[in-house]
């Protein structure tokens, strides 16, 4: 290699002092050497995971406290919820009611005919460029409140460190004094089933092109519930596995027995106590053969267009470099955090599905502005944090589904059946006056209150717009309501809901 001084002198004009020369080629390779390298960036507020709870993170620890803060995402803006969940499967919902609405049409003297039936390429085409827009949207607010956007895949390196491999293969070193993990979850497909991978899972629901004739859903919780109503409702022959006798096991059993029974009368073919052994693929037609068991006995489930597994989601943590960084997961992969969010690392964080606390958007986005306010806000945030109880939730099955709070045997559990008592109520909503007994879709409430005063401590309804009147109740139930509180609303008539206040 040439001495630095001779290279000076042959690559640069005799008119720089030979001093001036070196020091000029020394600054040149310098930069050259820095452009070869990773490229360092410094932040205040590093988040992994550009879903809802690290979105809602990022921008209020910018907008609200003036941090400085990125964001690293690695596939499209808005997470789970904007791309493969909330949003585009209550859009599918949606779709759903109103078919259910124009076969309840007749009952109310409409003569609704159908020139064609559901066009789900069309749908799905529209619902797509929906979401597209909602991307657009993300990305610009985030630029609205000064939070840098990285497109890339994030690895931790230590505690402070995280190194950001960019779409073109580029390098970059992020500096962080702040570091909160928020990447959600993937869902799982089991691997010891022969034959799984010719099924999708609940992603994958959302890239299917044409209406199927005939689909096979596995799982009993609200995202296998939800496609398998929503199937039904367009007129797909839909087969949905569950392990045991009812879905929604984390439900009431009010609400578990009701829409299992709802689903049956619907059409829905609900196989009990079944699991499923092989999956087989016509390789000529892409038709799916569905081997399983059920209780003692086998079955066979053939021609099925689509096989949907919703069996759960596995923590997004893989090769993100937590075991560099010290930070601790449990055994199913979530990250340990305490109630204020924090890792076994102290300047990391984690929230939203990640950590396998209430996997719900709303919860993420609420954690994530807590911790935004406790970090970088004034002092009167340093305790913020989010109150993980009474947290409402919706199923939107078929009818829908609302509860918040404690189930019958929670309480019976937690403060014994003695000081427990029950309201509940079964009826048939105004809206199906009209219809035929057959046609009449069942709708069922239940407050379960404790002690002398009769706090709520749990509210399960099932019904025609649970979810619009959980909303309310759950506000309720939040700041403490009592059976009295309730009762001393007076009902708005006529509606569902006013059944709520009226109980006896």
């Amino acid at each position: 290699m040439q001495p630095l001084s001779l290279l000076a002198r042959r690559t640069l004009p005799p008119s720089i002092p030979a001093a001036g020369r070196i020091k000029t080629l020394s600054r040149h390779f310098a930069q050259t050497s820095l452009a070869m390298a990773p490229i360092s960036k410094e932040t205040d507020f590093l988040v992994i995971g550009g879903g809802s709870g690290g979105l809602g993170a990022a921008r209020a620890a910018s907008a609200r406290y003036g941090a400085k803060a990125m964001v690293i995402e690695g596939k499209r803006l808005g997470g789970t919820c904007v791309n493969v969940g909330c949003v585009p499967k209550k859009v599918t919902f949606n779709a759903a009611a109103i078919a259910e609405a124009l076969h309840d049409a007749k009952s109310y003297g409409f003569n609704v005919q159908e020139t064609a039936p559901f066009d789900w390429t069309t749908f799905k085409q529209k619902r797509d460029a929906y979401v597209l827009r909602l991307n657009g949207i993300y990305e610009r607010n985030l630029a609205n409140d000064k939070v840098e956007y990285v497109h890339g895949w994030a690895k931790l390196l230590s505690r402070n460190e995280v190194e950001v491999t960019l779409d073109d293969g580029t390098k970059t070193v992020v500096n962080a004094k702040k570091i909160l993990i928020a990447v959600g979850g993937n869902p799982t497909i089991p691997p010891q089933i022969p034959g799984a991978e010719y099924g999708t899972n609940s992603d994958g629901f959302f890239d299917i092109d044409t209406l199927p004739k005939k689909v096979a859903l596995v799982g009993a919780g609200y995202i296998a519930v939800e496609f398998a109503g929503m199937f039904n409702a367009l007129g797909v022959e839909t087969h949905l596995f569950i392990r045991y006798d009812t879905f929604l096991r984390h439900f009431d059993p009010m609400i578990q027995e009701g829409v299992t029974k709802e689903y049956e009368r619907l059409g829905v073919k609900v196989h009990k106590r079944s699991q499923a052994k092989k999956v087989e693929k016509d390789e000529k037609t892409g038709k799916l053969t569905i081997h399983y068991k059920e209780g003692d006995d086998e079955g066979v489930v053939s021609d099925v267009d689509h096989l949907i597994w919703a069996i759960g989601r596995t923590p997004a943590t893989a090769g993100l470099g937590l075991e560099s960084a010290g930070v601790k997961v449990d055994e199913k992969g979530h990250v340990v955090v305490d109630e204020y969010q924090n890792t076994t690392v102290d300047g990391i964080y984690a929230l939203g599905d990640v950590t396998g606390r209430w996997e719900l958007t709303p919860v993420a986005i609420a954690a994530g502005r807590r911790l935004a306010a406790r970090l970088f806000g004034p002092e009167q945030f340093r305790t913020a944090k989010l109150d993980y109880t009474n947290i409402p939730s919706v199923v939107f099955a078929h009818p829908e589904v609302g509860a918040i709070g404690l189930t019958e045997p929670e309480a019976i559990e937690k403060y014994g059946r003695e000081n427990v008592k029950v309201y509940k109520t079964n009826f048939t909503a105004l809206y199906y006056a009209m219809m035929d007994p057959e046609e009449k879709a069942p709708t069922a409430y239940k407050l379960v209150c404790v002690g002398p005063e009769e706090k709520v401590v749990g509210l399960h309804i099932m019904g025609l717009g649970s979810g619009e009147i959980l909303q309310g109740f759950g506000v309720a139930v939040k700041m403490g309501a009592t059976k009295a509180d309730f009762d001393n609303c007076v009902a708005i008539h006529p509606t569902s809901a006013e059944e709520l206040v009226t109980l006896k």
